[in-house]
């Protein structure tokens, strides 16, 4: 849809034509149980509904895999849709025009990007176009190498192969059709040189479009014929794509992945393809980048039973399969019960790509391999034990402090004390010694885990007085009291967010509080700010609003306790109480710490400090008195 920045005023009547039950419903058989409804959860496998919609707040919330958020949340998550995109979906369903014209009030900005797209499906045609018909010797080339690889006849037209010519061909292909060069360049199908001109990006290549979910073109690989480097070459990151979140094939394959269950992830462009040319029409790649949470996340809604990554026999494969281990975590173990991912593998053999093993051994061979896929908890210890002698005992001591490496990210689960029995039998050493040095372990951090860390920093905005860039991080182990301390906040919050009448109420306490989560901090801040500006704003677009600063924020403020049955201002009242006892007590402490020093101090100083912390101390243990007979 062409226009410019969709309205707010826009959004809330699509969101008030838009019943989130009737929405749900549509894709999951839904049952009412006393004021709410609940179904199972479309992001995830479960056989018990822990799904649950609440139809006045127009909210739902997963309590098996903590997802939550409002209608055009929904509808983003169970479709890969940006907001923008989500929001015009459902204006369609429910036939409502949007003249996107802006205003003070406006949402996000979403016509450059459908410009972007459009430049790249123009993009995309002119390149299949090239390679069927143009008569030049280089696109004849194209034409035998793509046959020679088994992927001539009809694959191209299925696929939307390409050539790309180079010499500004394309360039003043889209100029013709009125693209502006930063259009061209920002979809990075451009190039700007010296002096200002544009050049094609992509020359004498074979082409391959990347699709997104919903098989609209956002961007390329090129994949040089014969000798040259760089032998593939990707786009780069653009408004509209983002390579660790996008997956060759994906719209392809994610038809079957329902039906199946099971996701396949390959390496290459070509092998994707192979794959899907002999019935094996679940497989994925990867753009140029090893596999990451935000791709099992996206394969993780369509394939619902496990996720299969398979990878080359030749060295670079190897090193693939030991970045993989990295994955690894708690969510692989029966412990992360209706959330558990199964993530297998499995290893090529004779340094063979799919492609060529598909070749030489039939599709019936690659799926007996895909089926007979380990765990990669499994495949990781596997690797590790084959790499040393065991006929020594110097071979069999390396070997168990790399296997039991392995199990450091879930080393407190029962699967891991299962899988330390195991190892120690093929080492021949005792259990016990061996469980004793898989306790000892220190669990890794990812690197991927600091990256998102560092993305929800960042996608925090900075705010004045109180605002996020003044709460405390949070550390690498907490204390009880402080993942108590923590957990409510996060209640606090969630409650507030779904009564905008008891927030309105306790304003100055959101604002006052000393937030321990940077996330909570900002999450304050957003709803003061859109209570501001709109006192009766309801529930579901203090979530949206929240979703803007934060992309955790609809799983957060979702999240309230089931198990509660207490009114809303009641169970605002203890937690306000619980919050205010908390900040008091870091308060104490922080003078506390002061004492400790009492050199530091002149006598009077000291001397005031002491009768604060005294005086503070009796009226806590009031306090705490008089709350928790209120609690029980």
């Amino acid at each position: 849809m062409a226009g410019g920045i969709i309205g707010e005023e826009e959004i809330e009547k699509v969101r008030e034509a838009s019943d989130l039950v009737a929405i749900i419903g549509e894709r999951s058989p839904v049952r009412q149980r006393g004021h709410d409804f609940w179904c199972c959860c479309p992001l995830h496998n479960e056989k018990t509904p822990s799904f649950k919609i609440d139809p006045v707040k127009q909210l739902w919330h997963c309590f098996g895999c903590g997802e939550g958020g409002d209608v055009f949340g929904y509808v983003m998550k169970t479709e890969d849709l940006s907001f923008p995109e989500a929001v015009r979906k459902l204006a369609d369903r429910a036939h409502i025009p949007l003249s996107e014209g802006g205003g003070r009030n406006s949402g996000v900005a979403s016509s450059y990007k459908e410009r972007l797209k459009a430049v790249c499906a123009q993009t995309s045609d002119f390149y299949h176009k090239q390679l069927m018909r143009n008569p030049e010797p280089r696109a004849a080339e194209a034409r035998t190498y793509l046959s020679g690889r088994g992927l001539g006849g009809e694959v191209p037209k299925r696929w939307q192969l390409g050539f790309a010519p180079g010499n500004g061909q394309l360039v003043r292909h889209l100029s013709s059709l009125g693209f502006k060069p930063k259009e061209m360049v920002d979809a990075n199908v451009g190039m700007e040189v010296q002096g200002g001109s544009l050049r094609d990006r992509f020359y004498n290549r074979v082409m391959f479009p990347i699709n997104d979910a919903q098989g609209e073109c956002i961007a390329f690989g090129g994949r040089v014929m014969g000798k040259g480097e760089p032998k593939y070459l990707n786009s780069q990151e653009t408004p509209i794509f983002h390579k660790s979140q996008v997956l060759y094939g994906l719209d392809h394959a994610k038809g079957r992945m329902a039906a199946t269950g099971v996701a396949v992830v390959v390496e290459g462009y070509t092998d994707v393809i192979a794959m899907h040319e002999v019935g094996i029409g679940n497989a994925v790649a990867t753009l140029g980048t090893a596999l990451t949470m935000k791709h099992i996340r996206v394969l993780s809604r369509h394939a619902q039973h496990k996720i299969v990554y398979l990878f080359d026999g030749d060295e670079a494969g190897q090193r693939a399969a030991d970045r993989a281990l990295g994955f690894i975590d708690g969510s692989m173990t029966p412990e992360a019960g209706r959330s558990r991912v199964e993530l297998c593998a499995v290893t090529l053999p004779d340094n063979l790509d799919p492609a060529d093993f598909i070749e030489a051994r039939g599709a019936e061979a690659m799926q007996a391999l895909i089926d007979g896929a380990q765990p990669l908890l499994k495949y990781g210890i596997d690797r590790r034990l084959a790499g040393f002698d065991l006929s020594s005992a110097e071979g069999r001591a390396r070997a168990l402090a790399e296997a039991l490496s392995v199990l450091a990210p879930i080393k407190d689960s029962a699967l891991a004390r299962d899988y330390a029995v195991q190892i120690a039998s093929r080492v021949r050493a005792r259990e016990e010694d061996v469980l004793v040095q898989l306790s000892q372990l220190q669990p890794p951090r990812r690197s991927d885990q600091r990256d998102e860390e560092r993305e929800a920093v960042a996608d925090v905005r900075p705010m004045a007085g109180g605002g996020a860039q003044d709460a405390r991080p949070a550390g690498p182990a907490l204390t009880q009291g402080e993942v108590n301390r923590r957990r409510f906040e996060r209640e606090f919050l969630s409650l507030m967010a779904q009564n905008p009448a008891v927030a309105l109420q306790h304003a100055d306490v959101i604002a006052q509080t000393q937030w321990h989560d940077r996330a909570h901090a900002a999450l304050a801040q957003s709803l003061l700010s859109t209570l501001s500006d709109d006192p009766s704003a309801s529930a579901a677009r203090i979530v949206t609003e929240a979703s803007r600063v934060l992309p955790a924020a609809p799983g957060i403020l979702t999240s309230g306790s089931t198990a509660s049955s207490a009114a809303p201002a009641s169970l605002a009242a203890f937690l306000v109480e619980e919050l205010a006892i908390g900040d008091a007590e870091d308060a104490v402490d922080a003078m506390r710490a002061q004492m400790a020093d009492p050199a530091s101090l002149d006598p009077d100083e000291f001397e005031m400090l002491f009768q604060t912390v005294s005086a503070m101390q009796k009226d806590l243990s009031r306090r705490k008195l008089d709350h928790k007979s209120l609690s029980s």
